[in-house]
Formats: structure tokens, sequence, C-alpha cells
């Protein structure tokens, strides 16, 4: 049995407590992010997710699942007075992710969002690029081939930046790659349909999920990527080029099983 293989039947396990996740994403641009990355912890095995939106996105998110929790700020960008609330979130959470869909967030807050938080955090999206100058000791990058230039600007290679701020990456791609301690693993699970609108999402819920278990980091970003490169093939056999992320995240419980 592999080291991935292990980690895995540890995650399958029935466990009294499978973990607390917290959400800070959304905008009007881009509403439906925080539910999807909510929905692929849930099927992950996490106990409760509870996302934090802006109060005009909240309508959009609220309704997506009787599953979700769901709270809001005042305001339509996540800014200084917001940080509160999301500091509340991550003393509730086991794991916290910031990111999602968080269109014209307040870089100061990000970055004192991220530095603030004692449980481990996923970094997604629009929240990586403010994010690289705060505290990544305890967080995970989830940037797509998109969202990974910045990185390399300001530090030269991924391996570069992960033996230097102790972050670890998972970075979704033609090839996925999980970069961590200077060094490079490449996923072999996978199919070309996982390139459709939310799965980056979906892998970002997949690994706050198991990180909000209590898997290492590295395993965390190793296995959310072989988890969701699994559950995109068994989803594939299904609907073929009519795949939608919800079809994956669907799927992660038979992945994980």
């Amino acid at each position: 049995m592999t080291r991935l293989q292990r980690t895995l039947a540890d995650v399958s396990e029935e466990s009294s407590d499978n973990g607390r996740i917290g959400i800070v994403g959304g905008s009007v641009g881009y509403p439906n992010q925080p539910a999807l990355v909510g929905m692929a912890a849930l099927r992950t095995g996490s106990d409760h997710v509870r996302t934090l939106v802006a109060a005009d996105t909240y309508p959009v998110v609220a309704g997506h699942s009787p599953n979700l929790l769901v709270s809001s700020y005042r305001g339509d960008h996540f800014g200084d007075a917001a940080v509160e609330r999301a500091m509340e979130l991550e003393e509730w959470a086991d794991a916290l992710v910031i990111g999602p869909g968080l269109v014209d967030a307040d870089e100061g807050a990000v970055r004192e969002t991220v530095s603030g938080a004692d449980v481990p955090v996923v970094v997604d999206a629009l929240a990586i690029e403010p994010g690289l100058e705060a505290d990544l000791s305890n967080a995970i990058l989830t940037p797509s081939s998109r969202e990974v230039d910045p990185i390399r600007e300001e530090y030269g290679s991924l391996e570069a930046f992960t033996g230097e701020t102790g972050a670890v990456i998972a970075l979704t791609g033609d090839v996925d790659e999980i970069v961590a301690d200077g060094e490079r693993r490449t996923n072999e699970t996978g199919t070309t349909a996982l390139a459709v609108a939310g799965t980056g999402d979906t892998l970002t819920g997949i690994v706050a999920s198991l990180l909000g278990q209590g898997t290492d980091r590295t395993d965390a970003a190793e296995l959310g990527v072989w988890a969701l490169g699994k559950a995109g093939e068994l989803a594939t056999a299904d609907r073929g080029p009519g795949l939608v992320a919800t079809d994956v995240i669907d799927r992660i419980p038979d992945t994980i099983r």
C-alpha cells in the first residue's frame, strides 16, 4: 500500500469529528465559488462548512444548498471591517479558505486574515497575489496555471517560494503538480474535462477538508490533487463532454471509498 493509499484509508475511516471548514470568498460577479468549495469539502467528509460572504452575495450562496452554513459581513467587498468576522470564523474552524471569487478584496485585509489564522489556511484564486506578503508557513496555495505567475515573478521558481516561505503549492494545469519544501511532484490522475469552470474550487474544498480532518499539509495537497483527478475520471465516464464541476463533486465520496 502506498503512502497516499494509507492516507486515503485514514480519511475514509469513520470518525466522531471530521472537522469544520470556514470559507471567505464570493462577490456579486462570482457568487458561486464559495458554495462549490463548501460542497466539495462536505463531500470529502467535513462535518460542518460555513461560508462568509458580502451581504449582497448572501442570498445566492445561502440558496445553493441547505447543507451549507452561511454568514455575511457588511459592505460589498472584503475590507478591514470584515477581518474581525473572518477571525471569528477562523476561531470556529479547523481549517480556513480565503480567496474563491473574492473580487476587489482589500490586499491588507487578505494578508491580515492569512497571517492571523492559527489553523491551516488554503489561499486560493484572488487571494494568492496579496497573500504572498503574509505568513504562509501554515498555508497551502491552490493556483491554476493562470494564477501562478506572481509567485514566479517574485521568487523565481515555485521551489524557491516553498523553500523560503514554508508554504505548500497544489498547482492545477495540463499537468497537476505539488510543490513543497523546495521539491516538485507530479500527479497522474485526471482528464482534460477537468478544465471546466469550478474544478479549481472543487480542489480547494477537498484540500481544506483534508486539512480540517488533521491531514499534514503536503499530504493534503498531494491527496487532494489525486482525488480531484480520480473523481474527474469517474465523472467523465458518466457524463462525457457534458461534465460540470458539480458532477465531479458528486463523485468525491466514491473516490474516497
